[in-house]
């Protein structure tokens, strides 16, 4: 499950259902909007503070936001919630276990998928059941960055490097995510084709600056 700005109690500039608490919005809005969005689940949201890396923590009660950039669990007692506003929200789908990922630029490189894969395997969950959506984000013609940041990124993970409409590099990170998971040995994977930046009624830092957090979400029925 993905959510939008739809709905939500936050004030501009971060109208709508804003997650993030972080990020310089009302506390109380973000908390009447985080209690939406669990009568919504049907259950608690564990979210995280999330630190750009590749630390993955195994959650099987709500409690404390973990600092890490990826959570697993294979208790049907809660919500797992990434948020972002042009990285990509990573959902990880199995009938054993669950899992939610914070994929940008940075825990792209730093292999943020392979650690999250990792607790699965630690878990006896087999990859070959487990499905991966790449979330809505930040396109490969919008995401523009530096020739050398494009060259280092691309090396580390080949597929990644892209060209915006200009012809400026780029990077497309869903398309290096799903390089790296072509080779991880899961079931699945679905690639949302939704842009950030160029989608209104989703938060996006590049194009606002100043704005919210929408969530990825993934639990054990």
């Amino acid at each position: 499950m993905v959510t939008s700005r739809d709905g939500g109690t936050s004030m501009p500039p971060y109208a709508g259902l804003n997650l993030g608490d972080h990020v310089g919005d009302d506390p109380e809005a973000v908390s009447v909007n985080r209690r939406l969005l669990a009568s919504r689940v049907g259950r608690p949201v564990q979210f995280m503070r999330q630190v750009h890396g590749a630390q993955v923590s195994l959650v099987r009660a709500p409690g404390p936001p973990p600092e890490a950039d990826a959570m697993v669990t294979d208790a049907a007692g809660v919500a797992l919630a990434v948020l972002v506003a042009d990285c990509v929200p990573v959902m990880f789908e199995s009938p054993a276990a669950v899992g939610v990922a914070h994929a940008g630029r940075q825990g792209m490189a730093a292999g943020v998928l392979a650690a999250t894969l990792k607790i699965f395997d630690e878990l006896g969950v087999d990859r070959s059941s487990i499905d991966v959506t790449l979330g809505p984000a930040i396109c490969g013609r919008c995401y523009e960055v530096p020739a050398d940041m494009r060259a280092d990124v691309q090396r580390r993970v080949p597929g990644s490097g892209s060209e915006t409409r200009a012809g400026t590099p780029a990077l497309d990170l869903r398309a290096g995510l799903r390089a790296q998971l072509a080779t991880a040995g899961v079931g699945r994977v679905v690639l949302s084709d939704r842009c950030s930046a160029e989608s209104g009624d989703l938060y996006s830092y590049r194009r606002d600056g100043r704005t919210g957090r929408f969530a990825g979400l993934a639990w054990l029925p």
